[in-house]
């Protein structure tokens, strides 16, 4: 399944020795380099990134990409950062000078608690799985209210739809407010009535993420679940 180098960010289905790309950039996770091309090893998500192509595999929990918007939990605090669960095997610190507020050592408990939910981007991840992230961004902020539930992260792709055509009208449709990390975490906030249609909106995209018709069939359910309400 080759793709051209122009096509950042893209994300499709690939099998092992599938060719990814000709191409002089690195390859990442789940991929090998032979001859100048790369290859698929494992079954999963392809993922094409400035200077790496990678491929995140369809089972098992989240490989962090730089770049990547994920939603993640406080689980730990500490004098000078926090830790954040982001659904991944490897530990994510977040460190005071990485946040939007000017934190003294020791105050870190007066900004998050465990148990906040925070919206961030990984901004490098290194040979040793060492994770950094960030909420020094446009948007990236602690996420108040709302609900937090999860999907398999290869099904990311699908709730946001080609162009966020998907999540668009999720958002429309529901009147709510929505954040879809790639790490398969998605935070809701809106009327209880409405984030229950998008939950199971959602669930529903999950569930049949590779049915042809499934943009219309969300849309119907919706649509009908919108008109119940009423």
């Amino acid at each position: 399944m080759l793709t051209s180098d122009s096509k950042e960010n893209t994300r499709e289905i690939v099998v092992p020795g599938d060719l990814l790309a000709i191409s002089s950039k690195k390859a990442g996770p789940g991929t090998y380099s032979q001859g100048g091309k790369i290859f698929a090893s494992q079954l999963g998500i392809k993922t094409v990134r400035p200077d790496s192509i990678s491929v995140v595999p369809l089972a098992g929990r989240y490989l962090p990409v730089t770049g990547d918007l994920v939603v993640g939990k406080i689980v730990d605090v500490g004098a000078s950062n926090w830790l954040v669960d982001i659904n991944s095997p490897y530990p994510s610190p977040l460190h005071v000078n990485e946040v939007p507020w000017r934190v003294e050592f020791g105050e870190t408990r007066k900004f998050m608690q465990v148990g906040d939910i925070v919206l961030l981007k990984i901004v490098a991840v290194d040979e040793l799985k060492r994770i950094s992230v960030s909420m020094q961004d446009h948007g990236l902020r602690k996420l108040t209210g709302g609900m937090v539930i999860e999907v398999s992260p290869s099904k990311v792709p699908r709730v946001i739809g080609k162009n966020g055509s998907m999540i668009q009208m999720l958002k429309n449709e529901t009147a709510c407010r929505i954040y879809v990390g790639q790490n398969g975490r998605i935070w809701i906030d809106g009327e209880l009535d409405n984030i229950v249609r998008a939950v199971q909106a959602i669930k529903m995209i999950e569930d049949e993420a590779h049915n042809l018709g499934l943009t219309e069939k969300v849309k119907e359910f919706l649509e009908k679940s919108s008109n119940k309400g009423a």
